[in-house]
């Protein structure tokens, strides 16, 4: 499957391809491109769009992407569900205080924009091990609460 998004990719941009990779699509594709093409080239493409407005994949009824990617493909995990929580801590600034992971988990994807720019691909690449750590230590924090 291919995926696309807006370019410039931080935070949710970032965890929704770790998520995909792992638990929905190993063979994903993903696709960065201005805003305004997003939906034009998911069309061209054949390309499942996310975290943009007004798609189901998005931020929908107080969900962030990575929720609703949970939601749509019935991920049951309850360590993906924690991780869930500090993403969407990270990515939606009114909700920062959700959880003290989700500063640090913004602070941390924000640095990485600072250092990758635009190399979205880069970004997945190099972060994925973080989020990978990131799910251990939820597994961790849900086998033992």
């Amino acid at each position: 499957m291919k995926w696309v998004t807006r370019k410039n990719a931080n935070v949710d941009r970032v965890a929704c391809p770790w998520l995909i990779k792992r638990f929905v699509d190993p063979d994903a594709e993903f696709l960065y491109v201005a805003a305004d093409q997003v939906m034009a080239v998911a069309e061209s493409a054949d390309a499942t769009p996310y975290d943009v407005k007004d798609v189901e994949l998005g931020h929908v009824d107080g969900r962030c992407s990575f929720e609703s990617i949970l939601l749509k493909y019935q991920v049951h995990d309850p360590a993906l569900d924690c991780l869930a929580r500090i993403v969407h801590g990270a990515d939606v600034s009114t909700d920062r205080d959700i959880c003290p992971e989700a500063a640090g988990l913004y602070a941390i994807a924000h640095g990485f924009a600072l250092v990758h720019g635009e190399d979205d691909h880069e970004k997945i690449r190099l972060e994925s091990p973080m989020y990978d750590a990131l799910y251990a230590w939820c597994q961790k924090q849900v086998a033992t609460s």
